[in-house]
């Protein structure tokens, strides 16, 4: 990872939903600094924002949707002038920044590509839209493209259509049509959810080839802590709307301190113990319809103490690079020790 210098910067960021006549508060006061060359990996259950929040970084927000309050600047551009996103509004502004400065690939990639059209043809789209080359140019790039995400034989399968392609193969040609559009940020969202695990950790390490190489950022969105253990330079855990903790890989994975990585990182497979149930997270996330008071993740939380309930807690800082809202960071706070799921890690981490 470069020095930590911000490509993306979001301050006090507050998204909200009108849905029927209520207002769903969807995300509540992030801020957060995507920087430059890194994979940062957002983790957290369904539900949390994650997809919302990076959604808004290119404006595809549903139109019931609006960022209310705070800012969202990008400093990628060639120009070297920032650029607002939050208080971007028209489509031809936003135009400007999908694809060539910022690209995003769904979960699903057979809702992403056109299925009567050849695989060949809508890589060379991109090509074509974000690079200037046109014809047998784009045809020779989008080869490229497709060579480059491990296609075998690119030049006949780019003539083949997309039902055409596995599954994996499929997410391998939707991540060749994002970096078709040149962009400087790369926001996966869940891209190997419904893959095996084999077939995931080629994702991922396909992810990691072409950030190396086309100089990406990438920012990769997940339920799964596991998936991202191997790849991710920072992560940041997203609970009801608001990044809880911040950190290394290595932090978060070695020495978490907010009780909701806790329990992520206890309800891992990987974390598990032959013969004994795995853990499950209790109860069920709060109402963002809802003023939720305190620490959002305290009625889940079997450790919670009793400020949880009443204040809101602010960031504690465990290391330069480190930080987590919790009261159990408070020095008056009473010691609390982590699950022996992160308990067994740590003593991993140490070992390492």
């Amino acid at each position: 990872m470069e020095t930590m210098t911000p490509i993306l910067s979001a301050r006090n960021v507050h998204i909200c939903f009108n849905l029927r006549g209520r207002v769903l508060h969807a995300i509540r006061g992030i801020d957060l600094d995507v920087c430059r060359g890194e994979v940062l990996a957002i983790v957290g259950e369904s539900g949390s924002g994650k997809s919302v929040f990076t959604k808004s970084f290119m404006g595809l927000l549903d139109a019931n949707g609006s960022i209310t309050e705070g800012t969202i600047d990008y400093f990628g551009a060639d120009d070297g002038r920032p650029i607002r996103l939050s208080a971007l509004k028209k489509e031809k502004d936003w135009l400007k920044v999908r694809g060539r400065e910022i690209a995003m690939i769904m979960q699903d990639p057979m809702t992403s590509l056109n299925p009567l059209k050849t695989i060949g043809d809508q890589i060379a789209e991109a090509v074509t839209l974000h690079q200037g080359l046109k014809g047998r140019a784009a045809h020779a790039r989008a080869v490229e493209y497709l060579r480059d995400v491990g296609i075998a034989d690119p030049e006949a399968r780019s003539r083949q259509y997309p039902h055409e392609f596995s599954g994996g193969m499929r997410q391998r040609v939707v991540i060749a049509i994002a970096a078709a559009c040149s962009p400087k940020i790369l926001i996966c969202d869940e891209p190997t959810t419904a893959l095996d695990v084999t077939i995931q950790a080629q994702i991922l390490e396909l992810l990691r080839r072409l950030r190396d190489k086309y100089d990406l950022t990438i920012v990769l969105i997940t339920h799964d802590l596991g998936v991202v253990a191997n790849i991710a330079d920072r992560v940041a855990v997203m609970y009801a709307g608001d990044i809880v903790e911040l950190g290394t890989a290595d932090e978060v994975f070695y020495d978490p301190r907010h009780p909701y990585t806790w329990a992520l990182l206890s309800s891992m497979p990987q974390t598990g113990v032959k013969g004994e149930e795995l853990f499950n997270i209790q109860g069920t996330p709060p109402n963002l319809f809802a003023e939720i008071r305190g620490d959002a993740f305290a009625p889940r939380n079997p450790q919670a103490l009793k400020i949880d309930f009443v204040r809101q807690p602010p960031y504690f800082e465990v290391s330069p690079t480190h930080k987590a809202k919790t009261w159990l960071l408070d020095p008056r706070a009473p010691k609390v020790e982590p699950p022996a799921a992160v308990r067994r890690l740590r003593g991993q981490g140490a070992r390492g």
